[in-house]
């Protein structure tokens, strides 16, 4: 509580108010407006190729816990993949070092093939728990890219110095990768050895525009409101700075009208 005072208690009060009444609201209109970033469009198109030759696709949420919001992104990802993946009548080989991720990614894949309409596509065997250590995680997946020799590699979530490791073979197999990561130190890696990625904030984003989840939408658009206002906030400070000098501005304003 060092920095707290009157503004901060105010600035906390009106961003919660803006994104609880923006996820009631998409509730209640099944929704809200989210601009598409390009990036996804590839997605399906990746899918499509991989459906066309035969050959499986990998989706790695990443390496951290699943209650870690760049995990639950990944998950809302994997989604929309494996529902794309029933629909062609592909298969999705979804790799993983963390074991609670095993079970929660089954269930999303099985549901994703039962809502299409083919349960029989659906192998738990290709929910696969590789290793604990980042190191043989990578190793492990890239023997998997080899033995089944996939076509398509998503890369989603919180990465570490892993995310080049695990990235580098499908590069070098000429797989079309697709990353998206809110670990900002990690973005290089995955432009230099992605044919797409997606940038920061971008994954919570791509996880609400495909999974359509009002509370995920909500809480999103709400959050955009709350940056708008910070952002003019800012804005109308330097201004009146630089306007009226060190002074307070409402000072200024109120000696002005007098």
């Amino acid at each position: 509580m060092e920095h707290a005072n009157l503004q901060i208690f105010i600035a906390i009060v009106l961003f919660s108010f803006l994104i609880l009444w923006k996820i009631f609201t998409a509730r209640r209109s099944k929704g809200g407006f989210i601009r598409r970033i390009p990036g996804l469009n590839e997605i399906d198109e990746a899918i499509g190729r991989a459906t066309e030759m035969g050959r499986p696709m990998i989706f790695h949420p990443g390496v951290g816990e699943v209650q870690n919001v760049g995990t639950l992104a990944a998950l809302g990802v994997l989604g929309h993949v494996a529902r794309k993946a029933a629909q062609m009548g592909s298969r999705v080989i979804v790799t993983t070092a963390i074991p609670v991720v095993v079970p929660v990614a089954e269930d999303i894949v099985k549901q994703a093939y039962t809502q299409a309409g083919r349960p029989e596509l659906f192998n738990s065997e290709d929910i696969r728990f590789l290793a604990a250590s980042g190191d043989q995680l990578a190793l492990a997946t890239a023997n998997v890219m080899e033995q089944e020799k996939t076509a398509a590699h998503f890369f989603f979530g919180m990465y570490d110095y892993t995310s080049l490791l695990l990235t580098e073979p499908g590069q070098r197999t000429g797989a079309i990768q697709i990353a998206g990561t809110d670990q900002y130190f990690q973005v290089p890696f995955f432009i230099a050895s992605c044919d797409y990625t997606v940038i920061g904030e971008e994954l919570y984003a791509a996880s609400a525009y495909l999974t359509r989840e009002p509370t995920m939408l909500g809480s999103l658009i709400g959050q955009d409101y709350a940056k708008i206002i910070v952002l003019a906030v800012i804005v109308l400070g330097a201004l009146s700075t630089t306007l009226l000098g060190s002074q307070n501005f409402f000072v200024q304003l109120i000696g002005v009208y007098r």
